[in-house]
Formats: C-alpha cells, sequence, structure tokens
C-alpha cells in the first residue's frame, strides 16, 4: 500500500509541475516578442497549438466520464470548466465514486458559496490521503482549464486506478497503478497479432489493442481474424460501439481523437480503465463455496430414505410392467368354455391381487412428501425423483395397468361373442355348399360338345354361342367364391371343426376348376377352325390384286424426256413399295396357313396337304410378278442416265459461253482501287471455274461410262465430250492471260500510293526536325525532349517502309521497274530520309545541351535557397537550459539530418552535371564553373555551423539526463527500500518464509540490475563534470546523494538477511522449487505441442528438438532428487497446514516428473512414425517422378515408317526395358516400406496405403 501511494503522489506531482510549466509557457509572450527568428516562432506557436489539442481531447473525455457516474443520480454537465465552478456537481460526483456522504452544498450563486462548496471536495480528497499541490479552491471556482483537468484526472487515478493490482507468476512484487494496468492490459492482449502495447499512446491508435482485450472476454462478439491494422477507424469505431452497446461501457473517446500521431495518454487510461473494472466485476462473480456442517448429516439421512422410495418405487413399477404383460396375453381359449374360465380368472385378480397393491403405492406418496418436507426445511434442494420414479410416473403406469384390465375383459367379452358367430357360419357354409356341387356337374355334361360347321359364317355363330357360355359360367364364380370366402371366414377365425370345412370346400374347387378347363379347351379348338377360314379369305384376296399388277408392269412407255422417265420412275417406285409391302402379307398368311398344317397329334380343323398346296401356288405368283417389276424398273434407268448426261453437257456449255466474253475485257482499272476490285473479281471467277471443273469432269466420266457399256446413244455421247472439252481448253487459256494483265496494273497502281504516302510523312517531319527553338526553361525544355524522343523513334521505325517500298519496285514488269519515273521517285525518298535523320540528330544534341544548363542552375538555387534558411536559423538559435526545451531542439535536428543527407544528394547532382557540362565543352562553361564552387563553399560552411551547433546541444542534454536518470535512480533504490522493510512483519516460520519469498521475488535480480546503473552514472558523472567544470559540484553531489541512499538500503537488506537465519535455506529452497515447477511447466507445454511436420526436413528438426529435450530432462534429474530429498526432510513430521500444501506441491511434482517422462516416450513415438511417413512419402515422388517420365515416353512414341526408325525404336525399347529394370527394386523397395508401416500400424496408415496401391497399379 505504501508503495502504490508512494506511485499515485509521484505521478501527481509531475502532473502538477507538467500543468504548471506549460501554463507558463503558453502566456509567455514577452519572450515571444524578443524572438526574432522565425523557425523559434513556428516552433513555439507548433508546441502551442498541440498542448490545445490535447487540452481539448482531455476535455471531452473527462466531461464524458464525468457525465458516466453521474447519470447514477440523474445530473450531467455541458462544460467541464464551468459545471464543476460551483462545487455541486464536483461533490455529487465524489459522493457518487466514493459512497460516502460528503457535507451538504451551501445554498446560493455567489462566489463566496462557490468557493466553499469546492472547499469541500477539496477537503475530502485530502482526508482521503489525495496530494493536491498548487491547488485552491479559487483556481476550480476560476474555470483555471489545467488545474480543473488535474483535478478530474486525481480523482480518477483516486478511484478508478489506484486499486489496480496484476500479480505475475515469475513476479510476485507489487507493480504501480499504470504499470499494472499496462500489465494487465499486456497479459490480455498476449499472443494477439498485430498487438504490441507498451504505453498508452501510439499502441492504441489503431484500434487493435481495444479489438483484442473485448476478444479476449467476449470472444462471440468480434471476429478479430477479420481485423485489418491499416483499417484503424473501423477498428476503433467497431471497439467502441460494441463495448457500449452490449457491456454498457461509455464511448468516452471518439475515433478522431485516436487517430493522431501522438494520441492523448491521460485520455486512453481513462477509458481502458473502464475496462479493466468491468471485467475484473466479472471475474469476481463466481460462485462461493459450500456449505458442509449440519446439512451433510441431513443429507445423509434424506439420502438413506431416498433410497427407501427408489427401492419401494422400482418394485411396484416391476409388478406393474409384469401385471401389464399378463393382461395384454390375447391367446384364449379355442372353445366357448375355456373363454368362461379364463374371464372367472381375471374377475379374481381385480378382488384378491390388485387391493394390496393400491396400499403400497399410497405409501410411497406419504414417503416422498415426508422427504421433500424435510429437505426444505434444512434448505437443501428438494429431491425430485430421477425420470420413470416420479409420482406422476407410477400414477401413469397405476393407468396403464387399469387400461389394460378393461382392455382384457373386453377382449373376453368379444371372443365369446366371436365363438357363438362361428356356429353360425359353419350352418351357413354346408347349405351352400350342397347347391354349387349340383350346377357345377349339370355345366360339365354341356361344354363337352363340339359342333362348329365347315365355312366361315358356321364357325363365327358357334364362337358366339361359345361366348354366351362362358359368360353364364363367368356370372357363377362370384357363387363359388363366396363358398371358398365362408370357409376362409371360419379358418381365419380358427373354427375348432376346419378340417371337415376345408375337405367341402377342396371339392367344390375341384368341380370348379375342371369345368374351366373344359370350357377352355372347347374355346381353343373354336379358334383353331376359325383361324383357318380367316388364312383361306385372305389368299383369295392376294391373288386377286397380284393379276392387277402383271398387267402394268408388260406396258412399253420409258420416257421421251429426262422429265418424263423421272415420272416413270417414280411411279414405278411406288408400285415396287407396294409390291414389297404385299411381301409381308403374303408371308404373314402363308405362315398362319403352315401353323395349320403341321403333322402332329392332336386337333386338325382340315387335312394338311390342302393347306401346303394353296401356298406354294401363291408363293410362285408373287415370285413371278416381282421379277416383271425388277426387269422394268432396270429399263427406266437406263433412259434416264441417257437423257440426264444430254442435260448436264448442255448446261456446262452455256456457262462457258458466258465467262468468255466476260474475259475478252480491255479495262485493266484506272486507279489502285479499280485494279484491286478486278484483281478480287477475276480471283473469284477462278474458284468459281475450279469448282465446275470438277463437276465437268464427273459428267464426262458418267458418259464414257455409257459409252462403254454400249448405250444405244453412244456416238451421240463421243460427240459431244469432244466438243466440251475443246471449250473449256480455250477458257482458261483466256483466264491465264487474264490474271496477269490484271496483276500488273495493281502493283505499279500500288507502288505510287505507296510513294505519295512517304513523301508526305517525309514532308511534315521536316517541319518538325528544322525548328530552332529549344526552350527558355528546365520545364520547356524537357517537353520538347520529350516530343523529340518520339519523332526520332518514329523516323527510326519508318526505314523499313522504305526498304519495302524498293522491293516492291522489283516485282513491276521490267519495262516499268527500270523507267524514269520510278527509278527518280526512289532516288528522290532517299535524299530526303538522310536530311531528314541529319537534322534529327543536331536538334536532339541541342536540346540535350540546354536541359543540362537549366537543370543545373535550378538544382543550385534550390540548394542554395534552403542553406541560407537553415543558416538563419542555426545562427539564432540558443542552447536552452531546460530538458524540456532541449529535447525540442534535439528534435529539430534529428529531422534536420534526413533533410542534409537530401540535399546532399542534390548538390552531388549539381556537381555531376556541371562537369559533364565543362567536359562537353558547353559555351557557358565560366558561368557553369562560377556556380559549382559557390554551392560547394556554401556547403561546406553549412556543415561546419551543423557539426558545432550539435555538439553544444549534445553536451547539455546529456547534463540534464544524467539529473534525470539520478531521480530516477533514487527513486528506485528508495522503493526497493520500503519493499525490504515490508518484510519485518513476517515471521520465520514457514508462512513467514513463503510470504517473504512472494515479497523479494525478483529482489536480486533487480538489485543487480541497480549496482550496474550505478556503476554507469559514475563513469558518466566523471565525464560530465570534466566537460563541464562550472557544474561539476552539482554533478558530483547528485552522485554522492544516490550512493548513500545505496548503502542505507543494503545494510537493511543485510540486517534483514542475518535476523532470518537458518529460514534463508528453506527461502532457497522454496524458490528453487518454483523454478523447478515452473522449468517442468514449460516442458510440459512444449512436449505437448501438436505440431506435425509436412516436410521430411521438419521432421528432421522435431526429432532434434525432442532430443534435445530429453537431454534437457536428463540433466535436470539430479536437480529433482535433491528438491525430494530436501521436500521430505522439511516435511517430515510437520503437520501444519503449510507444511501440508507443501507436501502436496511436492507430490503434485512427483506425479508431474512421472507423467513428463510418459508424455515424452509418446511424442518419441509419433514423431518417429510422422518421419517415416516423410521418408515414405520422398522415396515416393521419387517413384512417382520416375513412372511419370516412363509412362510419358510410352504415350510419345510413335510407329516407325522406315527401316532405321524401326531399329532406332528397337534401340529406345531396349533402352527403357533396362532403366525399367535398374529401378524395379527401388520401386519395390518403395512399397515394400510402405506395406511394412501399415502393417506397424502407422498414423498416415491410410494415406501410406493408397500411395502403395497407386504405384501398384502403375506398375
Amino acid at each position: 500500500m505504501t508503495s502504490v501511494a508512494a506511485d499515485y503522489d509521484h505521478m501527481e506531482i509531475q502532473q502538477q509541475q507538467y500543468s504548471s510549466d506549460t501554463v507558463n509557457n503558453r502566456w509567455d509572450v514577452d519572450e515571444w516578442d524578443n524572438e526574432n527568428s522565425s523557425a523559434r516562432l513556428f516552433e513555439r506557436s507548433r508546441i502551442k497549438a498541440l498542448a490545445d489539442e490535447r487540452e481539448a481531447v482531455q476535455k471531452k473525455t473527462f466531461t464524458k466520464w464525468v457525465n458516466s457516474h453521474l447519470a447514477r443520480v440523474s445530473c450531467r454537465i455541458t462544460d467541464l470548466y464551468m459545471d464543476l465552478r460551483d462545487g455541486r456537481m464536483l461533490i455529487k460526483l465524489l459522493e457518487v465514486l466514493s459512497g460516502e456522504r460528503l457535507p451538504k452544498p451551501t445554498k446560493g450563486r455567489m462566489r463566496i458559496h462557490c468557493l466553499e462548496n469546492v472547499d469541500k471536495a477539496l477537503q475530502f480528497l485530502k482526508e482521503q490521503r489525495v496530494h493536491l499541490e498548487n491547488m485552491g479552491s479559487h483556481d476550480i471556482v476560476d474555470g483555471n482549464h489545467r488545474l480543473t483537468l488535474g483535478l478530474i484526472w486525481t480523482i480518477i487515478l483516486r478511484f478508478q486506478i489506484q486499486d489496480i493490482r496484476v500479480e505475475t507468476e515469475d513476479n510476485k512484487e507489487k507493480k504501480s497503478a499504470k504499470d499494472a494496468l499496462l500489465l494487465w492490459c499486456q497479459m490480455k492482449t498476449a499472443g494477439y497479432p498485430n498487438v504490441n502495447i507498451h504505453n498508452f499512446s501510439t499502441s492504441w491508435r489503431d484500434g487493435m489493442a481495444f479489438n483484442a482485450i473485448l476478444h479476449k472476454h467476449r470472444p462471440d462478439l468480434i471476429d478479430f481474424d477479420k481485423l485489418k491494422k491499416s483499417n484503424a477507424h473501423h477498428n476503433l469505431q467497431n471497439a467502441f460501439n460494441l463495448a457500449e452497446q452490449h457491456l454498457g461501457i461509455h464511448k468516452l473517446l471518439d475515433v478522431e481523437d485516436i487517430s493522431v500521431d501522438h494520441p492523448d495518454e491521460k485520455s486512453i487510461i481513462t477509458y481502458v480503465v473502464t475496462y479493466y473494472h468491468y471485467f475484473s466485476k466479472m471475474k469476481a462473480l463466481k460462485v462461493e463455496g459450500k456449505r458442509i456442517g449440519k446439512v451433510l448429516d441431513n443429507a445423509i439421512e434424506t439420502d438413506n430414505m431416498v433410497q427407501k422410495y427408489e427401492s419401494l418405487a422400482s418394485d411396484l413399477l416391476e409388478w406393474i410392467e409384469q401385471t401389464i404383460i399378463i393382461l395384454n396375453n390375447r391367446k384364449f381359449a379355442n372353445s366357448l368354455v375355456g373363454v368362461q374360465q379364463q374371464l372367472q380368472a381375471f374377475n379374481t385378480y381385480r378382488t384378491v391381487e390388485k387391493p394390496p397393491k393400491f396400499t403400497e403405492k399410497g405409501n410411497l406418496e406419504v414417503l416422498l412428501f415426508t422427504i421433500q418436507s424435510k429437505m426444505r426445511a434444512n434448505n437443501q434442494k428438494v429431491y425430485m425423483p430421477r425420470d420413470g420414479k416420479l409420482i406422476s410416473d407410477i400414477n401413469k403406469a397405476w393407468e396403464r395397468l387399469e387400461k389394460s384390465e378393461h382392455e382384457r375383459e373386453l377382449a373376453l367379452r368379444t371372443e365369446l361373442i366371436r365363438q357363438e358367430k362361428l356356429e353360425q357360419l359353419a350352418r351357413r357354409f354346408d347349405r351352400k355348399a350342397a347347391m354349387r356341387e349340383t350346377w357345377l356337374s349339370e355345366n360339365q355334361r354341356l361344354v363337352s360338345q363340339d359342333n362348329f360347321g365347315f365355312d366361315l359364317q358356321a364357325v363365327e355363330a358357334a364362337t358366339k354361342k361359345h361366348e354366351a357360355i362362358e359368360t353364364d359360367i363367368g356370372a357363377y364364380e362370384e357363387r363359388v367364391q363366396a363358398v371358398l370366402s365362408v370357409a376362409k371366414e371360419l379358418e381365419a377365425e380358427n373354427y375348432h371343426d376346419i378340417k371337415r370345412v376345408t375337405a367341402r370346400k377342396d371339392n367344390v374347387l375341384r368341380l370348379w376348376e375342371y369345368l374351366l378347363e373344359l370350357l377352355k379347351a372347347r374355346r381353343t379348338r373354336l379358334e383353331m377352325n376359325l383361324g383357318l377360314q380367316r388364312v383361306f379369305q385372305e389368299m383369295l384376296h392376294i391373288m386377286d390384286w397380284m393379276d392387277e399388277m402383271k398387267m402394268l408392269l408388260l406396258s412399253q412407255d420409258y420416257g421421251k424426256h429426262l422429265l418424263g422417265v423421272e415420272d416413270l420412275l417414280q411411279k414405278h417406285a411406288l408400285v415396287e413399295a407396294d409390291i414389297a409391302i404385299q411381301a409381308d402379307r403374303v408371308k404373314a398368311v402363308n405362315n398362319n396357313a403352315q401353323k395349320f398344317a403341321i403333322d402332329a397329334e392332336g386337333y386338325k380343323p382340315c387335312d394338311p396337304q390342302v393347306i401346303r398346296d394353296r401356298v406354294a401356288h401363291m408363293e410362285f405368283c408373287y415370285a413371278e410378278l416381282s421379277q416383271l417389276a425388277a426387269e422394268r424398273c432396270a429399263r427406266l434407268e437406263e433412259s434416264r442416265r441417257l437423257w440426264k448426261f444430254f442435260w448436264e453437257m448442255a448446261e456446262e456449255e452455256g456457262w462457258i459461253r458466258e465467262k468468255e466474253q466476260i474475259l475478252s475485257s480491255e479495262d485493266c482499272g484506272k486507279d489502285l482501287t479499280g485494279a484491286v476490285r478486278l484483281v478480287s473479281q477475276h480471283r473469284a471467277f477462278e474458284d468459281e471455274m475450279s469448282g465446275r471443273a470438277s463437276h465437268l469432269q464427273q459428267t464426262i466420266r458418267q458418259g464414257e461410262e455409257l459409252v462403254a457399256a454400249d448405250h444405244f446413244g453412244a456416238d451421240k455421247i463421243r460427240e459431244r465430250i469432244q466438243d466440251i472439252q475443246e471449250q473449256w481448253a480455250a477458257l482458261e487459256g483466256l483466264s491465264a492471260v487474264r490474271k496477269a494483265q490484271l496483276e500488273e496494273a495493281c502493283n505499279l497502281h500500288q507502288f505510287q500510293a505507296d510513294a505519295d504516302d512517304i513523301d508526305t510523312w517525309m514532308l511534315d517531319v521536316l517541319r518538325i526536325v528544322s525548328s530552332a527553338d529549344v526552350g527558355h526553361d528546365e520545364f520547356s525544355t524537357q517537353a520538347l525532349v520529350k516530343k523529340h524522343k518520339d519523332v526520332a523513334e518514329e523516323i527510326t521505325s519508318y526505314r523499313p517502309v522504305i526498304d519495302a517500298l524498293h522491293e516492291q519496285s522489283k516485282t513491276l514488269p521490267r519495262e516499268q521497274t527500270g523507267s524514269e519515273e520510278v527509278q527518280g521517285r526512289l532516288a528522290g525518298i532517299e535524299e530526303r530520309y538522310k536530311e531528314v535523320a541529319e537534322l534529327t540528330r543536331l536538334r536532339k544534341q541541342a536540346l540535350q545541351d540546354a536541359l543540362a544548363l537549366y537543370k543545373m542552375f535550378s538544382e543550385a538555387d534550390a540548394c542554395e535557397v534552403w542553406i541560407d534558411e537553415k543558416e538563419q536559423w542555426l545562427n539564432s538559435m540558443e542552447i536552452p537550459e531546460k530538458l524540456e526545451d532541449l529535447e525540442v531542439v534535439q528534435h529539430r535536428f534529428e529531422s534536420l539530418e534526413p533533410e542534409m543527407n537530401n540535399q546532399a544528394s542534390r548538390v552531388a547532382v549539381v556537381n555531376q552535371i556541371a562537369r559533364q557540362l565543362i567536359h562537353s565543352g558547353h559555351p557557358s562553361e565560366k558561368e557553369i564553373k562560377a556556380q559549382q564552387d559557390k554551392l560547394n563553399t556554401r556547403w561546406s560552411q553549412f556543415r561546419d555551423l551543423v557539426d558545432l551547433k550539435k555538439d553544444s546541444l549534445n553536451s547539455a542534454l546529456g547534463v540534464q539526463n544524467y539529473h534525470l536518470e539520478c531521480n530516477e535512480t533514487k527513486s528506485w533504490i528508495r522503493e526497493k527500500a520500503k519493499v525490504i522493510e515490508s518484510t519485518q512483519e513476517l515471521g520465520n516460520d514457514l508462512a513467514g518464509v513463503m510470504a517473504l519469498q512472494r515479497k523479494l521475488t525478483g529482489m536480486e535480480r533487480d538489485l543487480a540490475a541497480i549496482e550496474d546503473k550505478l556503476g554507469e552514472l559514475g563513469k558518466e558523472g566523471e565525464c560530465l563534470a570534466t566537460e563541464h567544470p562550472d557544474q561539476a559540484q552539482g554533478i558530483m553531489g547528485r552522485l554522492g546523494e544516490i550512493t548513500g541512499v545505496w548503502d542505507e538500503m543494503k545494510g537493511t537488506l543485510k540486517n534483514r538477511e542475518e535476523s532470518l537465519g537458518e529460514a534463508s535455506k528453506l527461502q532457497q529452497f522454496l524458490r528453487e522449487l518454483d523454478d523447478f515447477q515452473s522449468w517442468l511447466s514449460k516442458t510440459q507445454t512444449a512436449i505437448a505441442s501438436e505440431d506435425m511436420p509436412n516436410t521430411l526436413a521438419e521432421a528432421e528438426k522435431l526429432l532434434a528438438q525432442h532430443e534435445g529435450i530429453k537431454n534437457e530432462i536428463r540433466n535436470y534429474e539430479e536437480d529433482y532428487q535433491k528438491m525430494r530429498d530436501m521436500g521430505e526432510m522439511v516435511t517430515q513430521g510437520q503437520t501444519d497446514a503449510q507444511y501440508m500444501f507443501l507436501r502436496q506441491r511436492l507430490q503434485a511434482l512427483d506425479t508431474g516428473w512421472n507423467e513428463l517422462q510418459k508424455m515424452w516416450e509418446n511424442r518419441q513415438n509419433l514423431l518417429s512414425q510422422s518421419h517415416a511417413h516423410q521418408l515414405f512419402l520422398r522415396d515416393t515422388k521419387q517413384a512417382e517422378a520416375f513412372l511419370n517420365n516412363q509412362e510419358y515416353v510410352l504415350a510419345h512414341t510413335e510407329m516407325p515408317t522406315t527401316l532405321e526408325g524401326a531399329e532406332g525404336a528397337i534401340k529406345k525399347q531396349e533402352d527403357f526395358m533396362t532403366t525399367m529394370d535398374a529401378n524395379e527394386e527401388k520401386i519395390k523397395a518403395v512399397v515394400d516400406t510402405g506395406r511394412r508401416l501399415v502393417s506397424d500400424g502407422n498414423v498416415n496408415a491410410d494415406r501410406i496405403q493408397e500411395k502403395v496401391d497407386s504405384i501398384d497399379e502403375r506398375c
């Protein structure tokens, strides 16, 4: 508590000093008036603007914080400076924060009243041990901005931040409130990507820290992985909105206040501490310990009664279930007497067995009520039987029992009625069976007679009569089925005399089936007679149709021209189609007739020989008709081929005459467009001619085939073929001549057009490159250089166009190629191109020289302006004495260094340009040299001035930093001294030693760090005293003060160690025990890692790391044995609770050590399997690569077409087989290794098996 209060007072003092200095600096107008430097004026104005900006942010944040607490008493302020002046809101705020009642505020609005109210609030803060320096009630009443903000910040420190405590495992020392809050934030955000909290300012401006704290406690609110560090505005807005909407944390900050270079630290602390208190309350709201004592005794007694209840309830439920099973049995006696006896047994159960069980059910309800009453009296959770043994469950089971009883009684009475109905049904069956047997016998005699007739009409009449008999018998089937249904009903109802009923039913069924067989046989015979008569009728119709077709096929008309022949062929095709259709009809009729001509036993409606004679006659007539149709078709085809040949010849002859007229034209085009159009038309004609040539040759081949076949028009065919061939040859000659004329005209026109385009382009370029304008400054010259570059590239790229024109002139006819017009045109173009190229080179050199000169003067002027500005600032700068002012000046120097580096590069560029211009002999060489020397001189003088000012600043800054470090080291030593003094009240027993250990954990490390720091301060003080003799006395005096405090603290520590005596050994043992347990926990975490290697290198690395852990365990084994021996010696014979706790820690240590050995073995086995799997994968990749290569070779092997190719292919195949044989053992070894890993139960057995199967299939 003392350390925390000291930290709190220290923070307040710094805050007050900061506020006072800032106020003084803000209104130091006189000093501003004395400043003549514009740079200093700008710096001071910038500092003032930053201070005002930070003040505005603090005001807004503190106003929201005050309103968040005043809302509990339905109050609110709008202006922090104005609304706190009367003291009323200040008193209410302190009452809300402290929970105490402050003196009632004085009524009135006068200044004296406001001073009294504010003084009451300040007096209350002093009673709370809050240090208020240089602050009075008049400051708040006057609305002093800085002091009002300082007061609110002091209240926040006292009531929101002071009580923050965070303890870590490796350091039990209490930290200051601010450091504890920072440590809490770091612990909560540990492990989050892009979150690194090291202060309460810049670490929070990207919003990731706020979101990480919210996600740590409420991961359901934020998807942290989707947040991006670059989107700070969204991150901040998201965190503030979620905290306000879901946690009720007021939005004290705005996004624009945090998204700055250096956010206000106090505002962020004020907001973050609300997170800390909210989540600390969540942690505190946990279930407290359970009461044991008297409640345990009552619970045991109640538990016995519960067991008794459950036992009785189980027995009763078991009896109910067994009884329900018996009552649900529906196997009754198959007689009236038996059913009556079962009904009597059921009545006995209801009157004798059931009543005692009903009484037992009532006793169970009483027992449960007693149990629940006792538990309510003892404030215990009321017992409720588990599902299945509730009173409601027993009542439901009892209801099911009664329902089964009712159903049993109904079933017995229903069975009695069923037996009576069965007797009546049996008598009705006997009566109907006798009637059906008589009717069936009479109809069997009727259907045994055959009288069908001998023609189609008589057979059809007999068929109709038979259908009437079938209808009558079919209608009688329902009556037979009625008898059967009665028998089935008796059988289904398990009638006791069912055998007799079944025998009579079978007799009726046998008579019925015999009658149906007789009816079916008579139907078959009748259908055979009817089918035969229909076949004979169809034969007569077919013979009449054949006679009509013979007359048509004997006609001698074969056509007089092509259309007439084709018309006759179409008609003949229809006749042939009819004949083909009739073929199926004849075949079908003959097949039907043959069915009746089979010489086999059985019923025959006619003599088979008569049927066979009729079939043979009809087949002969059909064959004769088919032969006549084929002969007429052949004659018509010969006539059609002759007339078709003559028609095609006439068409080709007309086309040739038309094209000869077109090819005889003398027009070759007046310009390039006309010539190209005529060439295109001629190419289209050639394509058309090529297409018609193939058709003509096909037609000629057809004519020659007719001549070869000795056609009756062979002479005329020869004449027409010879004539058409002569005409076609003449047409080809005309086409070749016309094509040559058009191509020559087109080439000449194209050459002239290209030459005109080149002349036009050269004139345009010549106007551009002949310009004398080189620009008047750097910008205009750069524009001209860029434009000239484009023109030069265009000129260079145009050379192939001129060369192409030369090549084009060579394609012209000889008389045109050597003409003066063509040669003169080409020579003029070449001369103009050389002129343009030379002018381009000269203009490029002129532009480059002008640009270099302008650039050099521009850079030199810019550098001199910058040097003038900085020299003015350095000459007017004085080294301040205050540390704050020194830091400001140092910051200016730090920003000056990168500017100087940039300017140095610019000076180097100016020198380089100047050297190049002088070397190239520029006309302004003297001016360039003078400008270069002037700039280098100015730059050297400026660097010397900067070094001089920087040395002075570093010297003054070193002294101020030395004093600051001395103050911090002195406070650090006093803080450790207070920690040592706080251990005086602890005893030397185990409890005291353990408490001392928690107090002094890390003390030795801190003392060593302090001692090193004192050595560094001593060396630094001697150096500073040498450099600053005027301040040597103050420097060495501060060093003496720190040495005195250090010696005093060391004496206190030595006295405390001497007072401990033997307890120091126990303290050393406990420290070593903590260190060993920490190592054990860290090693278990490392071994418990679930990381699995994805590559062979990772597998070998993990195995090596795991083996290193094993070596570390061996090294710690001796320490473990010493720890156990020392622990047994310390705890032997001790019964104190602290020693019991220590014994439990040692037992946990043994358990952890044994588990560590097992965990290492399990992890070793898993890593070995993974290593084997990765080795197998490496080998399978090599095998698959080899197989892929071999498969590629096989897939791209082509069959040879020559002897040399075949020999080469055989050699390649031999090399292929040699390679396969050489790698067969390797592939087999890979497969065997995979199978061995699968049989050994590798963790990746499924994947290994897939690889093995894949390689097996490919081999």
